[in-house]
């Protein structure tokens, strides 16, 4: 992640300078955006770093969480230095001059696609890989994954180019009209992909730091598994909770059978706890209690 933002801060630098040397609104929106996403990455990478620390006394059930703050942070920043700028700037380069000089913002535009297009085919291929893992469509796992990290990477690298499709477009129509309002309104949509992509992280991000429950194919997996252990009359509660990318609590309430003895219970839950941790792995808590008749008075 690293090295992707450090390539991505030279294309932004690369993108800069064609902008001032051709004078191209949009050349600078897609500079801006370019450091936008180098920022992001250096954000999912702290995040990521963090979010695997151990639990401790003071964070019991870890520091999963973090990496939804910081991708949320990074999310915040694009969409202020990136889209803001990008819209704010295409609107003073409508009336500006007329390009002086097309062929390095072509050649910067050019290079930056293809390593864009290298990054986004990776990015399908681990998102199918990981979809298969899960049997479900790549959008919908896309739409569900509580790695936020990876559904970053699929829109930035998405909006990457659709921006160099947009910069191109603006300058070829500056360039054959002599007019810089294509150029600038390139600049413009540019910035409103990156506000869009910028929210939608945003939304994702907030909503799983606020705290999230598993998506329901995922909590009746988990209502299935405990309904065939011993002794199990009815799940009567059961609670999920993401607490971080692969970091997840499960609490349920259990009707055991009237004749099930304290020893047999205990078993039982053991048993349980050990069965969902193998089949899910990602679930890392595990708290289970027998639903008895004051649950059913309070009721």
């Amino acid at each position: 992640m690293i090295i992707a933002a450090l390539m991505n801060l030279c294309i932004a630098l690369a993108k800069l300078v064609a902008g001032v040397v051709g004078g191209s609104a949009a050349m600078v929106s897609e500079a801006a955006h370019s450091a936008a996403d180098t920022v992001t990455q250096v954000m999912l990478y702290i995040a990521l770093r963090n979010s695997v620390k151990p639990a401790d006394a003071a964070h019991p059930f870890g520091y999963g969480s973090t990496a939804y703050l910081w991708a949320a942070l990074a999310a915040a920043f694009t969409f202020v230095a990136g889209g803001l700028f990008s819209i704010t700037h295409g609107f003073h380069s409508l009336h500006g001059g007329a390009e002086r000089d097309y062929l390095i913002s072509y050649v910067v535009l050019a290079i930056s696609f293809v390593l864009e297009g290298v990054s986004f085919i990776r990015t399908i291929v681990q998102v199918r890989r990981e979809s298969r893992y899960w049997g479900v469509h790549p959008i919908r796992f896309l739409r569900r994954t509580p790695d936020t990290s990876v559904k970053a990477v699929f829109l930035e690298d998405f909006a990457a180019l659709i921006g160099l499709l947009l910069a191109a477009g603006g300058l070829a129509l500056t360039q054959a009209t002599g007019d810089p309002v294509y150029d600038g309104t390139a600049s413009i949509l540019i910035g409103v992909l990156l506000l869009v992509i910028a929210v939608l992280l945003g939304h994702a991000n907030i909503s799983l730091l606020i705290g999230k429950s598993l998506p329901p194919r995922f909590v009746d997996a988990v209502r299935t598994e405990l309904e065939a252990g011993d002794d199990i009359a009815a799940v009567q509660e059961l609670l999920t909770l993401q607490l971080g990318p692969a970091s997840v609590m499960v609490a349920a309430k259990i009707d055991f059978r009237d004749n099930a003895t304290g020893e047999a219970i205990e078993r039982t839950c053991r048993d349980l706890e050990a069965q969902l941790r193998e089949r899910f792995p990602m679930v890392a808590y595990v708290f289970l209690s027998p639903w008895g008749e004051a649950e059913e008075v309070t009721r």
